[in-house]
C-alpha cells in the first residue's frame, strides 16, 4: 500500500475540508440544535405548569411564563409600541405601557397587539384604565436588542420590549396580559407545545458529519491500494487506446495479406 498521496495538496485541502466539516457538524451544529430541543422543552414544562397553577403574587423575581397577579395603575403617558412585529402570520404592533404597583415597582405590561393601518401606521386603540387595577400576567425577559426607543406617527416606538429602551427607573422584564384582564387588547397567543424538528435536525447534522468522513475514508483506502483509483482509470484509458491500435494493426496486416494473395495469383495467371 502507497501513502505518498496523502501529501499532495490536493488530498490535503480534501481533507482538511472534510475533518472541519465533520468537526462542525459533531462539535458545534448539532450541540445547538440539542440546546434548541432543551429550549423548547423547557419552554413547554414552564407554560403547561403555568396554565395549570394559581397565580403568585408579584414579587422580585419570577420565572419565565410563571402567572402572576399585579396590583397597581398603568402609566399610559409612557406607553411605547413595539414594532415589526408578526402575530398568527400578519404584520402587528405590539402595545407596552408601563405600570406602577402598590409597592412602588414601575414594569412593564404588554397589553396585546394591534394591527398596523395602510400597513406601516399604528391604529387607534384603547387606553388602559385610569384607576387602580389587579391583573394576571406571564412573566417574560427582556429582549436583547437596545436600540432607543423614537417617535413615528405620534407614537413613542420601539425595537424590542426592553425596559432601557422605554424610559428609566423600569425593572427588567415585562409580564404579557393573558385573556379579560383590564387594559387587555387582542392578546398574544401562547406558544405551541410541540417539540418541533430540533432533535431531529441535531442528528441529521452528526449524520452527515459521519458520512463525510466516512466517504473520506473509502477513498482513501481505495487510492492506497496498489495503482490507485487514479491509476486504474488512466490504465483503463491506456487499454482502450491499445486496443485501437491493436485493431489498427489488424486491419494493416489483413490488408498485406490480401495485397499478397492478389499478387500471387496474378503471377500465376502470368506462367499459363
Amino acid at each position: 500500500m502507497r501513502f505518498k498521496f496523502l501529501l499532495k495538496p490536493g488530498w490535503l485541502a480534501l481533507t482538511l475540508a472534510v475533518w472541519v466539516f465533520a468537526g462542525a457538524c459533531v462539535y458545534f451544529l448539532s450541540p445547538w440544535q440539542f440546546g434548541r430541543n432543551d429550549e423548547r422543552q423547557q419552554q413547554n414544562s414552564a407554560i403547561t405548569k403555568s396554565l395549570k397553577s394559581d397565580p403568585a403574587q408579584f414579587g422580585a423575581r419570577h420565572d419565565e411564563w410563571q402567572k402572576v397577579e399585579i396590583k397597581g395603575r398603568y402609566l399610559p403617558e409612557l406607553e411605547a409600541l413595539a414594532r415589526l412585529r408578526t402575530v398568527q402570520g400578519e404584520a402587528a404592533f405590539e402595545v407596552i405601557t408601563p405600570f406602577e404597583t402598590t409597592t412602588g415597582h414601575r414594569i412593564l405590561i404588554d397589553r396585546g397587539y394591534v394591527r398596523p393601518v395602510n400597513g406601516i401606521k399604528p391604529p387607534d386603540f384603547a387606553k388602559p384604565p385610569a384607576q387602580e387595577v389587579t391583573l394576571i400576567g406571564l412573566a417574560r425577559p427582556n429582549e436583547s436588542n437596545e436600540q432607543p426607543a423614537f417617535e413615528q406617527d405620534g407614537r413613542k416606538q420601539i425595537y424590542s420590549i426592553n425596559n432601557n429602551a422605554v424610559g428609566a427607573g423600569i425593572e427588567p422584564g415585562y409580564y404579557q396580559l393573558i385573556e379579560n384582564q383590564p387594559g387587555a387588547l387582542d392578546t398574544l397567543p401562547l406558544p405551541r407545545l410541540e417539540s418541533g424538528p430540533f432533535f431531529s435536525y441535531a442528528l441529521q447534522w452528526i449524520a452527515f458529519g459521519v458520512m463525510a468522513v466516512g466517504g473520506w475514508l473509502y477513498f482513501t483506502i481505495r487510492e492506497a491500494r496498489p495503482g490507485g483509483v487514479l491509476y486504474e482509470g488512466k490504465k483503463k484509458k491506456k487499454s482502450i487506446a491499445e486496443l485501437l491500435a491493436e485493431e489498427s494493426d489488424e486491419g494493416a496486416d489483413e490488408a498485406r495479406a490480401e495485397t499478397d494473395d492478389a499478387g500471387q495469383l496474378h503471377g500465376t495467371r502470368h506462367v499459363t
